[in-house]
């Protein structure tokens, strides 16, 4: 039996095996890889690596009523929207790991008639709710579908990177998607936040189903042999969340918790009364973007070759 059937891994960045304990939380164990310092979970429970717990447990978040009204109010991806127009006004858009199709909605809904879109993944109950919206969508895994006879103008991930075993052959077959100089779009949480560093193994976001941990140097090496940076920046920040979590001890945030906090914040954007906030929460946000603490950290990339 080979060391990935029984959940073990190799670095998912350079593919060393030596590596050391970084921190635990409950069952969740992370190490640091030794010789290019990528933080990821080892071992990993069977059904992230399978894909199980996206088709099974992962629908009690994902299309719980919270989440999908966060994810389709109209303030939703507004950062990611414009880190995507700066460098894409039309085109064909393939969204791997699309989810319930939020981000296409969204794309197609704002800027219609610009885009051609196709969303996949491997939950099935989530693309149900896609193609109720009106998004197109390929079943199953990405590395098996059968994609080759088609190219795209754009491949996003957003959030997505984070939960694959094995990222590197993901950004390959997006490689091999691509037209000439076709661009791709990274989100991963960012390993160097200032939430991070506030609140170690107590954020949210080190949780079981996220098995990569990355920082702007050990995202840089996984893309670098197949693509040129066009923009790498830090974005979003949720001063709720580290409050939240500071007074939480090492239990995770559940599926609950999460999707009722998107809704919270979505209101809060929608709010007009909390404008003057919301312009000293924007400063502090570009504040922490310009530092590099920002929550996610956002890659443009460029089809080398």
């Amino acid at each position: 039996m080979s060391e990935l059937a029984q959940g073990l891994r190799k670095c998912p960045v350079c593919g060393a095996s030596h590596s050391q304990t970084y921190l635990r939380k409950l069952s969740l164990q992370l190490v640091r890889c030794q010789q290019c310092s990528m933080i990821y979970a080892n071992p990993v429970p069977a059904s992230l690596i399978s894909g199980e717990f996206y088709e099974q447990s992962g629908e009690s978040y994902y299309l719980s009523g919270p989440k999908l009204e966060a994810d389709y109010a109209n303030v939703r991806f507004d950062r990611e929207l414009r880190v995507f127009r700066r460098h894409s006004l039309a085109g064909s858009v393939l969204d791997v790991g699309c989810s319930s199709g939020a981000f296409l909605f969204q794309l197609n809904r704002r800027f219609p008639g610009c885009y051609q879109i196709l969303g996949t993944d491997v939950s099935g109950p989530a693309l149900n709710h896609a193609e109720l919206v009106g998004v197109p969508v390929v079943r199953g895994d990405f590395l098996g579908e059968n994609l080759i006879s088609r190219s795209f103008d754009v491949i996003t991930f957003w959030a997505v990177l984070e939960h694959l075993v094995e990222p590197r052959p993901f950004l390959e077959k997006a490689w091999s998607l691509l037209n000439p100089g076709g661009l791709c779009f990274i989100l991963v949480p960012n390993m160097d936040s200032l939430a991070v560093r506030l609140l170690g193994e107590r954020y949210r976001y080190i949780l079981p189903q996220h098995v990569n941990y990355f920082t702007r140097p050990t995202l840089m090496r996984l893309v670098r042999p197949r693509f040129e940076i066009v923009e790498c920046r830090t974005t979003h920040f949720n001063p709720i969340v580290i409050w939240q979590d500071w007074r939480r001890r090492k239990e995770t945030a559940s599926d609950q918790d999460r999707a009722a906090l998107l809704k919270q914040t979505t209101a809060y954007k929608q709010n007009p009364m909390l404008m003057p906030l919301r312009l000293l929460y924007g400063w502090a946000e570009q504040a922490l973007g310009f530092l590099g603490l920002a929550d996610n950290l956002v890659v443009v990339l460029r089809k080398r070759g």
